[in-house]
């Protein structure tokens, strides 16, 4: 629900005490942890309260097959409460962090999980740490990406949107490509909903744009390649290829300050700088960002002018794929 007020003095105290145990402690879950379980749930709620009046709905979809499980483990050992102070930082009002947690619904026992939306480092931290690192994934270059976006169009609730017609964050992070379609048995068997066909991926996209801005977050530029062009046919410039996966949380705090209207991407940089940050993670983080950052203007970049409008030029390969609203 996002109650609760934020320490991020306590978030780093509870993140150091275990930054150097086993994975297998970290994520002791050997299953489906029972809360996490999507199937029959109603609703997951981003809610508006006392300490939290205008609420930010941010959600992650977190690959958890084989390939992807060090993004979770980072954020559990490290990375969570500096993002969340990161965010404060560049002037991102009042947070509500959901995680879900994608596998593959043909070879996985658990191919979605579902936390709640949490304001308080305790809870955001227990939801992220109940997370099963299942490992799997399918035998192809495809994972079930299409279920978490299938659950937040239909299933998470935003009083952002809600009140004030402010779309929420949705990133997932992964390294292949989504099936085409959502399908209807995978949908009735982990999480019980009836629907009559498969419904097209783009389809379900376009339903999840309404509540959210998704971003696919891509860890590193090796593994580019294997998926890219397709996610870029479903989001546009909302594609991120991150040069390493270490740099994930200050490039979703980056896209957060840019969507927002807080920042341009040459004042992100100097704030990072200004933080500590090394020359080379600073242009890392800035070449991740630069997509996004241009398609709404704030990349900082002259704009060429013409003479005249009867020429236009075309730099791109293709549509975007995206529209902000």
């Amino acid at each position: 629900m996002g109650y609760g007020a934020y320490s991020y003095e306590a978030h780093a105290a509870l993140t150091s005490v275990r930054a150097t145990r086993p994975t297998q402690q970290l994520f002791a879950q050997r299953s489906c942890h029972p809360l996490m379980d999507p199937k029959g749930v109603g609703l997951r709620e981003s809610r508006d309260s006392t300490q939290h009046p205008e609420s930010l709905a941010i959600a992650f979809a977190l690959d958890v097959t084989g390939s992807m499980g060090a993004v979770p483990e980072r954020l559990a050992r490290h990375d969570l409460p500096g993002l969340m102070k990161r965010l404060g930082d560049f002037g991102v009002r009042d947070p509500q962090v959901l995680f879900m947690a994608v596998g593959d619904a043909f070879d996985d026992r658990a191919p979605l999980q579902v936390g709640q939306f949490e304001s308080t480092a305790e809870l955001m931290d227990q939801w992220l740490t109940w997370t099963w690192l299942e490992g799997g994934g399918g035998g192809g270059d495809r994972e079930s990406y299409d279920l978490a976006l299938y659950f937040a169009a239909r299933h998470l609730d935003l009083d952002c949107h809600r009140k004030r017609g402010q779309r929420g964050y949705l990133f997932l992070t992964g390294d292949e490509k989504p099936y085409s379609h959502v399908s209807r048995q995978a949908v009735k068997q982990w999480l019980g909903d009836e629907l009559e066909v498969d419904l097209p991926l783009a389809s379900v996209v376009e339903e999840v744009q309404h509540a959210f801005e998704p971003f696919f977050l891509i860890p590193d530029l090796e593994r580019r390649a294997e998926c890219e062009r397709a996610w870029r046919d479903l989001l546009g410039d909302h594609v991120v290829c991150l040069e390493s996966p270490e740099d994930t949380s200050v490039v979703v705090a980056g896209l957060l300050a840019l969507g927002q209207g807080l920042h341009t991407l040459d004042s992100l940089a100097k704030q990072l700088r200004d933080g500590g940050f090394d020359g080379r993670r600073v242009g890392r983080v800035a070449r991740a960002l630069m997509p996004f950052a241009a398609s709404l203007g704030k990349d900082d970049a002259p704009k060429l002018k013409l003479e005249s409008t009867a020429e236009v030029l075309d730099v791109s390969d293709g549509p975007s794929g995206l529209e902000r609203a």
